[in-house]
């Protein structure tokens, strides 16, 4: 039996951190392809953007605003959604930040906002969310990851390690969601071309602007497979390198990066982007 693909007719998309990148690009790509899509974030002036530019698409956007760091604001979320525009068939949990870690400067604050907002965030929208899709049996989920938990990467110390959580959790849950009607996927993109990566001063291998990375992750969608990844050549290059033996592996990671020649005084915030920010 083939798993639980959602349609535009089974009920509502819900994308978290909706207002810019990926999840402002596959919000605007579902609206077209007929979903009433549930746009979630902080910044209220950017979702009502997002939902008047969708105003010709066959589908809509609805502005659900809320913090995906406060999981009374995502309940809130779902139950506008479940009573007042129908129920939850597909949700994205997207919402991410990056922030760049450096050995000689720590910072708690750095940790706590990025496993808060990457990690936490997801978790805060899945509890109700599964809740949702239990009651009627069905239900897709899509986790956004990166690549970059795949393995540990120069300044990636946080980032990574919520991205690395996340590629666990999604595995985890498979099992019993499997059992309960309820589809889960990973999404592991490389380097997309949003307002993140802009900043990097170095080659990005393989950059896929964000309407193809939506294209992309709404393929995936529609699919029967577990991970979404892409762009695939350079996607599985990383799965390779992360079988080196670890002596190879952080020395080809240097090498590549240039990052073990770097002094540590030279190294500058905000460092760089990691794969799919």
């Amino acid at each position: 039996m083939q798993d639980f693909v959602a349609r535009p007719e089974h009920g509502v998309a819900w994308i978290s951190g909706a207002n810019s990148g990926i999840g402002r690009a596959l919000a605007l790509k579902l609206a077209g392809d007929g979903y009433k899509v549930a746009v979630t974030a902080r910044d209220h002036e950017k979702l009502a953007e997002l939902q008047a530019e969708a105003s010709d698409l066959s589908g809509s956007i609805i502005v659900l605003d809320g913090d995906v760091t406060n999981p009374e604001d995502m309940e809130h979320v779902l139950a506008s959604i479940e009573y007042e525009h129908g129920a939850l068939a597909l949700a994205i949990f997207n919402a991410g930040v990056y922030l760049p870690i450096h050995a000689e400067e720590l910072k708690l604050s750095d940790f706590e906002r990025s496993f808060a907002v990457n990690l936490q965030g997801v978790v805060n929208c899945l509890v109700p969310a599964v809740r949702h899709m239990k009651e009627k049996g069905q239900g897709q989920i899509a986790i956004v990851s990166s690549v970059s938990g795949y393995g540990g990467l120069p300044t990636g110390a946080a980032y990574g390690a919520t991205k690395a959580a996340l590629i666990n959790m999604a595995e985890s849950l498979k099992f019993d969601l499997d059992k309960m009607g309820i589809r889960i996927q990973l999404i592991n993109p490389g380097f997309v071309d949003t307002p993140a990566t802009k900043r990097n001063q170095f080659h990005m291998p393989s950059l896929v602007s964000v309407e193809e990375a939506a294209e992309q992750i709404s393929a995936g969608l529609k699919s029967q497979r577990f991970e979404i990844t892409f762009p695939k050549r350079f996607t599985y290059m990383m799965k390779l390198v992360n079988l080196l033996p670890y002596n190879l592996y952080f020395w080809l990671v240097n090498r590549s990066t240039g990052w073990r020649e770097r002094p540590l005084e030279k190294h500058a915030r905000p460092g760089m982007a990691h794969p799919a920010e």
